[in-house]
C-alpha cells in the first residue's frame, strides 16, 4: 500500500471520527420518533423535527455540532436523491392523461399562487418560492431542494425551518381531516384517492390518510402523490433557470448549482426505475433507506433550531402558508369535481 493510499484512509479515519458523534445523535433521535410514532399514531417526520428541537443544545459547539450539521444537508440530500426509486413512467400511465394533467396544474399553479400571495402577506420572492414549492410538490423534502438552489443569505436558515415545521405540521392535521372531508363530500374511491394524492404534502401522510379509507383510495392517493414527486426536478431546474436569469447575484458572489447533484441522482433513479432495470427489492431497500435518511436529516435539522427564532417569522408566514394549502385543496377539488 502506498503512502498516498495510507495517508488519504487516515484522512477518511479522521473525518469519520469527526462526524461520528453527532451523525449518531440523530439517529438515535430518528430511531425514538419512530418509536414513539408507532405506538402513539403521530408522524415519525413531526416527532423527529420536536424531538431535535427539544434536544437542539447538542447541536450547539461542540463535540457533536460538526455530525449533526452533516446530517441536516448531507443526508437529506442523500435521502431526496434516492426518492428517485419509487419514481417511474409506469406511473404515469396507470392514472390517464386529464388526472395527471390536474395533478400537473396544482403543482404550477399552487407555485404561482404563493408567489403572488407572498406580495399581498409581504414576503420576498424566496420565502414564498420555498414554501408554495414544498406545499405544491413533497413538504420537507422539496423545501430542502428548492433551498439548495436559493440565493443564501442570514435568514436562509431560518426560512428553510420555518417551511419544513409548517408543512409538517399541516400535512399531520390534513391527515386528520381530509378522509373527513372526502366521506362528507360523497366522493368516490378514485376521486378520493386523487384529491387525497393531490393536496397532502408529505407521502406517509398520504399513505395513511388514504388506507384509512379503503385500500384503492389508499393505492391511488399513493399514486397521485408520487406524480407530484415526479415534479421535483422539472421545478427545481426551471426555478434555477430563472434564478440565474433574474435574480440578484449573491453577496458572496457564488450562485447556487443549476441543478444540485443530489437532483440529478435522483433523475437518474427515476429514469433507471422506468426501464425496470432496478429490481423491486432493492427498490425497496433504498426506499426505506431513503426514509429513514430524511428522518435522521430531519432530527438534525431540529437540533439546529432554535424554536423562538423560527416562530419570530411572524403571523403572516404562517398564514401564507395555509393560504398555500387552502389554495391546492380547493384547486384539485374543483377539478376533479369538473373532470367527473
Amino acid at each position: 500500500m502506498s503512502d498516498a493510499t495510507i495517508s488519504r484512509f487516515g484522512k477518511i479515519q479522521e473525518q469519520v471520527h469527526h462526524l461520528a458523534p453527532g451523525i449518531t445523535v440523530s439517529v438515535l433521535v430518528a430511531i425514538t420518533a419512530q418509536f414513539l410514532a408507532e405506538h402513539y399514531a403521530t408522524p415519525a417526520m413531526l416527532l423527529a423535527l420536536l424531538l431535535g428541537i427539544a434536544v437542539n443544545f447538542l447541536g450547539e459547539e461542540g463535540v457533536n455540532a460538526p455530525g449533526i450539521a452533516f446530517s441536516a444537508k448531507s443526508l437529506l440530500r442523500l435521502g431526496v436523491a434516492l426518492l428517485g426509486v419509487r419514481i417511474s413512467v409506469d406511473l404515469m400511465a396507470d392514472l390517464g392523461p386529464q388526472l395527471i394533467g390536474l395533478v400537473i396544474a396544482g403543482v404550477i399553479g399552487t407555485i404561482l399562487f404563493g408567489l403572488a400571495a407572498g406580495r399581498v402577506f409581504g414576503h420576498k420572492w424566496r420565502f414564498s418560492l420555498l414554501t408554495a414549492g414544498s406545499v405544491a410538490i413533497c413538504g420537507a423534502s422539496a423545501a430542502m431542494a428548492i433551498s439548495a438552489i436559493l440565493p443564501k443569505d442570514d435568514r436562509s436558515e431560518e426560512r428553510l425551518i420555518f417551511t419544513v415545521l409548517g408543512v409538517t405540521v399541516l400535512s399531520t392535521i390534513a391527515m386528520v381531516l381530509y378522509p373527513i372531508l372526502v366521506n362528507t363530500l360523497g366522493l368516490d374511491e378514485q376521486q378520493g384517492g386523487v384529491f387525497l394524492g393531490g393536496t397532502i404534502h408529505d407521502v406517509a401522510q398520504v399513505v395513511g390518510a388514504g388506507f384509512s379509507i379503503s385500500e384503492t383510495t389508499g393505492d391511488t392517493a399513493t399514486l397521485v402523490k408520487l406524480i407530484r414527486v415526479s415534479m421535483l426536478a422539472p421545478v427545481v431546474l426551471t426555478a434555477s433557470l430563472l434564478i440565474r436569469a433574474f435574480a440578484e447575484a449573491p453577496v458572496d458572489g457564488k450562485r447556487p448549482p443549476l441543478l444540485p447533484g443530489f437532483v440529478i441522482g435522483f433523475l437518474v433513479l427515476a429514469t433507471i426505475n422506468s426501464f425496470h432495470l432496478i429490481p423491486e427489492s432493492a427498490a425497496s431497500f433504498l426506499s426505506q433507506c431513503s426514509r429513514w435518511l430524511l428522518l435522521t436529516a430531519i432530527a438534525a435539522v431540529g437540533m439546529k433550531t432554535h424554536l423562538k427564532e423560527v416562530l419570530g417569522v411572524g403571523p403572516a408566514a404562517i398564514a401564507q402558508i395555509i393560504a398555500e394549502t387552502l389554495f391546492i385543496g380547493c384547486f384539485i377539488l374543483i377539478g376533479i369535481t369538473l373532470i367527473g
